[in-house]
This record gives structure tokens, C-alpha cells and sequence, in this order.
């Protein structure tokens, strides 16, 4: 220990080998050890060899931070299956798209996250005909159709597994770019248990640590830097569902949890709670912030009133498996909340000229690029779009811009792409355009992200109405929140006679969002 260069699935092997007794996973009601999650991801794993499943077959996972998400990250590992990530927020086109583009082989589904019943959403979809099997999560009859997950678990007998190599593809997961739909990014073993194991290398994990996970499992921030982060070092996770600023402070408290994950807005929904007071947070030493831009404020009362003094911020994207720098709880304290600290070990950062591809000297602004182990494979059935943000020499173009100090520390600038980065999730303002311009008033629109102090970025629309209609602003959020996923839904809309347009015609969204904040605004 601890563990890199290997498999998923050799990396619980050696933990379930190692330290069988320890606790590998623990919510409210139950508590693994690694040998408990190493048996049943075995069960698992056999019940879909001999289901006919392959190496290279492709199974998504739609569902909450639970126990089975974890299971199944693990036990699709050594099956050969890529694990296909699936947002709990999206609507049935999203999913439909998500599940026919990844080829997926089978589904795994709980019944319901919040109000929205995901057997409902299923069941209205039109057939896919990659889908062979579909799995239910909860306990109880599974829906006519449906296979009860815990049927798995029963079914025995060996099986022989096919050999399986480190830069293999094992993990799929979807992230907007500036097309209208999400891309599959294709990661390997050793993309993500790497990167896990530098994350927690910087944290300095111990198979004494007990990391609070609110993130979502669905997201590199929860399977990547939250599982894979813990287990490289032996460290055990803590999983909350779904976020609740109570259940995280509960889980903390009840726990003894030394890390905590979270983009700024849970840190700060968090410190808000009114009966934060009431919960112990002495115990927690470390931990990572993320996602979008982190307040220097918001870190000074991490570190004040959650005895997180050695919170670190990482940054990254999911191409980059995710996380390209990190800061070190080490460093000097304004480099720890002003910068985003340097690279990983490993790690390649040029901050490039996006005009003439040339470097820039420090100080200066350019894109910031990366290259090494941990660089996606290509995005999954989509050479052209593999072609655009990886060069032939293996630099990945994050579409960020950025600077670099004299002493090596990195700065998030600002977006070359136009990619809006709300909350942590990564937001296509052309996916939500093609939807509002199905609206039957709306001639054209332009959607694009404005400050927020809470969530980073905010989604707005200005939209420009067809000859002689009419349209009310909340009636076109709820023509959004109809067709995607909540956090899409645009916060701002503004009705405009004309756009901001280059000599081309192509529309000026900085100068919509230079316009906008000239502006008063409400929701």
C-alpha cells in the first residue's frame, strides 16, 4: 500500500487480501469491510459472465449515492464491463440519448430519486435495441421487465474471467462540451486509480481515514476522487445519498470523518445550516473543494469553523480523469485559496496562446493544456470531436484559460469555451438553445452563463420572440424544466429585438454578458 498501476478490480483484490476487517464502505445502515465488498462484488461479477456478459460490454447506472453504486463499480470491473455513469437529474430524452449513443447492454436502475419516478421514464422510452438486460436496484418485486438486482448476489458457481490490462477502457462517463450533446468520455483503469491514488497522496490518506462523500457517485468527484481517492490509500468512505447539508453535518458527526468532498455551495450550504452548532466537526483534517470557482472567504470559514486545515482545492475536468493541479496542504496560505495549486505528479501543464499555439511566459493568459497517464482514451464513438480536444502529441485543450505565477501555481481565468459550469455541473448552452427553439413564440435565443455568488455560474436565455408573440418568463422555464434536467433550467430570461453579432452573424455571447450585467435582474 498504497495502490496504483493497477485494475479496478486488483485494486479491491489487494484491499479485500490486505485488510479484510477494516471498513471499506459505511452509511446509517449498513457497515462493509473489505472483504464483505470483495464477496459480493464477486457474486455479481459471476451472475453476468454467465448472464453473457463480455469485456467491453457497456452498463449504465442510474441511481443515487447508495451502497450498490459502489458494489457495482467494482464488480463491472471485473467482469470486463464499462461502467456508464448516468446523471440522477436528467429527463427520459437525456437519458434515451445517453443509453443509445453509449451502446449501453444493460440498465441499472432505482425507482425513484426525489418526486421523479425513473420506472416511469423508463418505461416511456422507445425500444434500444442494445439493451439487453435491465436491473432493479430496490428491495421488493422488481417491475414487470425488470430483473430484482439482488438476484445477482444469490446466483453462484465459477466463472473465467477475461484478462483484463491497466489502459483498458473500464468507465464512461458523459459531460457537455459546446455541441448540443453530451459526449462519452472514455477512462481507463489507469486513468482513474492513478488519479485517485495522487489525489490521496496529497491528502495524505491513511488506512486510518474516513472520507465524507455527499458528492455525486456519477460524477469523477465521487468515483474517481471519493472512492478511488480512499481506497488506493485504505482508507474507508461514508456515503451520503443524495446531498443534504444535515446529513452531511450528521455523517461527519456520527462518523468521525477526517475528509469531506464538496463543490463551494455544499461547503457553504453546510456552514449556513442553522443547527450547525449542534455537530462536532473536530475530527475532519483535510478534504477537497472543486467544481467551479472557490471564494477565498468561503475557504478562510472552511478552515475556521470546520477544522479543515488542510482543505485543498483541485481542479480538473473529466477528460483529465478528473483532476490535472491540486494545492497542498502545505503550501503558503495565499497560493492555498488564490490559486489552484500545481500539478499532480505525473501531470504535464503548458498555458498556450490560443492565436498561435505558442507558450505564454508566466503571468500571462492562454488555455491551459495537459498531457499524461491520466488523458481520457477519446470520447466514445466520436473520432472528430477526440480530433478537437486532444493534439497528436497527447495535449489535451481544457478550453480554460489561465496563468501560472513565478513560483508555479496555477489561476483559473476564465472560459475559452462556452461551457457553463453551474454548481459543479457542466451545462451546453446549445443543448438548451435547440430546446427553447422548439417553443412556438421563440425566433432565436442565445443562452450563456453570468456570475453567481452562490453557485458560480448562473444559466440565462436572452431570447428574441417571433413577429407578434408573447411569452411570459416563467412560462419558458417550465418549457425547459419539461425537457432537461433541473440544473439547465435558466435562472434569467431576457427578451431582446436583436443580438450582439460579429461581422459573420455569429452571436457575441460576451457582450450579452457584458449587457446583462449593466442590468438589474430578479428571478
Amino acid at each position: 500500500m498504497p495502490y496504483c498501476d493497477i485494475t479496478v478490480d486488483a485494486l479491491l483484490r489487494s484491499l479485500a487480501r490486505d485488510q479484510p476487517d477494516r471498513e471499506a464502505l459505511v452509511t446509517p445502515d449498513i457497515r462493509w469491510t473489505f472483504a464483505e465488498l470483495d464477496r459480493r462484488a464477486e457474486l455479481v461479477a459471476r451472475s453476468l459472465v454467465r448472464a453473457g456478459f463480455r469485456k467491453g460490454d457497456r452498463a449504465a447506472v442510474w441511481a443515487t449515492n447508495r451502497p450498490e453504486w459502489v458494489l457495482l463499480q467494482f464488480a463491472l470491473a471485473r467482469a470486463g464491463v464499462i461502467l456508464v455513469t448516468v446523471n440522477t437529474s436528467l429527463k427520459g430524452h437525456e437519458v434515451e440519448y445517453l443509453l443509445r449513443q453509449s451502446q449501453a447492454n444493460a440498465l441499472f436502475l432505482t425507482g425513484r430519486f426525489r418526486d421523479v419516478s425513473y420506472v416511469d421514464i423508463f418505461r416511456a422510452l422507445p425500444p434500444l435495441p442494445d439493451l439487453r438486460h435491465v436491473f432493479f436496484l430496490d428491495c421488493g418485486d422488481a417491475p414487470e421487465g425488470m430483473r430484482s438486482f439482488f438476484e445477482l448476489e444469490r446466483e453462484s458457481g465459477p466463472v473465467e474471467y477475461e484478462a483484463q490490462d491497466p489502459d483498458d477502457v473500464i468507465n464512461m462517463q458523459y459531460t457537455s462540451g459546446t455541441t448540443g450533446f453530451p459526449k462519452g468520455v472514455m477512462l481507463s483503469h489507469r486513468n482513474i486509480v492513478n488519479n485517485g491514488h495522487a489525489i490521496g497522496t496529497v491528502l495524505t490518506y491513511t488506512i486510518d481515514d474516513r472520507v465524507c462523500v455527499p458528492v455525486p457517485l456519477f460524477h469523477c468527484f465521487g468515483c474517481v476522487i471519493g472512492v478511488l481517492g480512499a481506497y488506493t490509500h485504505g482508507a474507508s468512505i461514508a456515503l451520503v445519498e443524495t446531498f443534504d447539508p444535515q446529513r452531511v453535518l450528521e455523517t461527519i458527526h456520527r462518523e468521525r470523518c477526517t475528509s469531506v468532498y464538496g463543490v463551494p455551495t455544499m461547503f457553504l450550504a453546510e456552514l449556513e445550516h442553522p443547527e450547525f452548532g449542534r455537530f462536532d466537526m473536530t475530527s475532519l483534517r483535510t478534504g477537497a473543494m472543486g467544481g467551479s470557482l472557490c471564494p477565498e472567504s468561503l475557504m478562510r470559514r472552511v478552515i475556521a469553523d470546520m477544522h479543515m486545515s488542510g482543505i485543498t482545492i483541485v481542479y480538473g475536468l473529466t477528460e483529465a480523469s478528473p483532476v490535472i493541479t491540486q494545492t497542498r496542504p502545505g503550501d503558503p496560505f495565499e497560493k492555498r485559496v488564490n490559486t489552484v495549486g500545481t500539478p499532480l505528479p505525473g501531470v504535464e501543464v503548458r498555458i498556450v496562446d490560443p492565436a498561435t499555439l505558442r507558450d505564454v511566459p508566466d503571468g500571462a493568459e492562454g488555455e491551459l493544456w495537459s498531457r499524461g497517464y491520466h488523458i481520457m482514451k477519446g470520447y466514445y464513438r466520436d473520432a472528430a470531436a477526440t480530433a478537437l480536444a486532444v493534439t497528436p502529441e497527447g495535449w489535451l485543450r481544457s478550453g480554460d484559460l489561465a496563468s501560472r505565477d513565478s513560483d508555479g501555481y496555477y489561476s483559473i481565468t476564465g472560459r475559452l469555451k462556452e461551457l457553463i459550469i453551474r454548481g459543479g455541473e457542466n451545462i451546453a448552452p446549445k443543448e438548451i438553445e435547440e430546446v427553447l427553439r422548439t417553443h412556438p413564440a421563440v425566433s432565436d435565443v442565445a443562452v450563456f452563463g453570468v456570475p453567481d455568488e452562490r453557485f458560480g455560474e448562473e444559466v440565462a436565455a436572452a431570447i428574441r420572440l417571433k413577429p407578434g408573440a408573447t411569452a411570459h418568463t416563467e412560462k419558458i422555464r417550465d418549457y425547459v424544466r419539461a425537457k432537461l434536467a433541473r440544473f439547465k433550467v435558466p435562472r434569467y430570461v431576457e427578451f431582446v429585438e436583436a443580438f450582439p453579432q460579429t461581422a459573420s452573424g455569429k452571436i457575441q455571447r460576451f457582450r450579452l454578458r457584458e449587457l446583462w450585467s449593466g442590468q438589474n435582474h430578479s428571478r
